[in-house]
């Protein structure tokens, strides 16, 4: 799945590394996972197992980033009535168009499409009945995808979206902020639902917190508008959003808008997350005769995750470290980039000149990094370069367009957080 990185001659280490890395991304793969839970007719579960067939109607509503591939796999075990699937742009499920609706729309920041899918997910519930049962499927990227703002224009709720990825808040303080702007946002959307459902997931979200996943569309809410009030203080964002957005949060915290809902409405199933990609990353690894770390769950900040990494990296007995999780980047600059390749850069920097070679890899698994067409990158110290200056400007698709090392692997329609490798060799 990945193409060999930009102008760099492969070694030992950089083949090892690109090994793992397609497992991982094999791994992300959600038709794989979904055959442990959708069978002929049948939806399995933990605790139990849902026959289709004694409900008059099943539908299907699918959203985000897996949507499109998800939705295949389940038309066919399950004989649907309907669906509604909602896939971000240059996606083209292979799906009967007489069952299945299916909406283009924004993605990482929404747009008119986003809206009337948002429209549609209302308008398409509110027509099931007491005995039809609805399966969603539920990826990231579906708070972008769908949105149904409240009391604000998509123009107002757009700009938000914008200030707060470019924050360096983390997607669970930008759900929280999300969940109370929106009408279908954090559990509304199927709070009157009068019908059956059970809800399947895959996780982007640190700690796989369900109310996060797609802002938690199909979850309960444990955020209220003040946690929200004080996400938009945090990051020094008072000033900078619309007053609309402003009023709509304060009349939340002064109970003049009802707040998310606070108790399960329906069954929610995460079946696959970034750890699941680690775990089978680490069995290859140790396959190539790397002694082998796994680093999990990495965020908040690039610059204090660079640091942890590039720590054990050094002080570790381990020749391979594999990592996962999703660091945010506080964006100031105005340059091409993505929190992989910042990463990668970033550990470049603090790396080189040290006792050992190193070379290091990152990638987002839904092979999108940032505003690039890349997924991210690879780099070694066996070079020497100056990052910094691109660094300041949020550039470091710019650093690896020239020197190399850009990883492409097209759209994969997965999205389970980023993945990376670092492997050390001796002088």
């Amino acid at each position: 799945m990945i193409k060999k990185p930009s102008k760099l001659s492969l070694d030992h280490s950089s083949r090892d590394i690109l090994t793992i890395l397609n497992e991982g991304l094999t791994t992300s793969n959600t038709s794989l996972h979904l055959k442990k839970y959708i069978l002929k007719n049948k939806i399995q579960l933990s605790s139990s197992n849902i026959d289709l067939k004694k409900f008059d109607n099943v539908f299907l509503i699918a959203i985000g980033k897996s949507a499109g591939i998800m939705s295949e796999y389940a038309s066919k075990k399950i004989k649907f009535k309907n669906g509604l699937v909602i896939v971000p742009k240059g996606i083209t499920p292979k799906l009967d168009k007489r069952i299945f609706q299916v909406i283009t729309a924004g993605h990482p920041l929404p747009n008119r499409n986003s809206l009337k899918a948002g429209k549609n997910l209302i308008e398409f519930l509110n027509k099931t009945r007491k005995n039809d049962f609805v399966l969603f499927l539920i990826s990231g990227g579906g708070s972008s995808l769908s949105v149904y703002p409240n009391f604000i224009s998509l123009k107002d709720k757009i700009i938000v979206n914008d200030k707060l990825i470019r924050s360096g808040a983390n997607i669970n303080e930008i759900a929280c902020v999300r969940k109370h702007l929106s009408l279908i946002k954090g559990g509304r959307l199927i709070q009157n639902m009068n019908c059956h459902g059970t809800s399947l997931l895959v996780s982007d979200v640190i700690g796989d917190d369900v109310g996060s996943i797609s802002s938690g569309i199909t979850s309960y809410d444990k955020s209220t508008f003040s946690d929200a009030v004080k996400t938009i203080k945090k990051y020094s964002l008072y000033q900078k959003l619309p007053n609309s957005v402003l009023s709509v949060l304060k009349s939340g915290v002064d109970g003049k808008i009802s707040e998310t809902p606070k108790k399960p409405i329906i069954k929610n199933t995460i079946i696959l997350n970034n750890f699941t990609c680690l775990s089978k990353m680490k069995d290859t690894s140790k396959k190539l005769g790397h002694k082998t770390k796994v680093i999990s769950n990495i965020s908040g900040d690039i610059e204090k995750t660079t640091k942890l990494l590039a720590s054990e990296t050094i002080n570790s007995k381990n020749t391979c470290i594999i990592f996962g999780g999703e660091p945010t980047v506080n964006v100031i600059g105005n340059g091409n980039g993505g929190r992989n390749q910042e990463l990668v850069l970033r550990l470049y920097e603090k790396l080189k000149q040290k006792k050992y070679n190193f070379t290091f890899a990152s990638i987002g698994t839904d092979g999108i990094d940032g505003n690039t067409k890349f997924a991210g990158s690879m780099f070694s110290t066996q070079y020497d370069y100056d990052g910094e200056l691109y660094l300041k400007n949020n550039d470091s698709s710019s650093f690896f367009k020239k020197f190399g090392g850009l990883i492409k692997t097209d759209i994969t329609q997965n999205n389970v957080n980023d993945i990376g490798v670092i492997i050390r060799h001796t002088l």
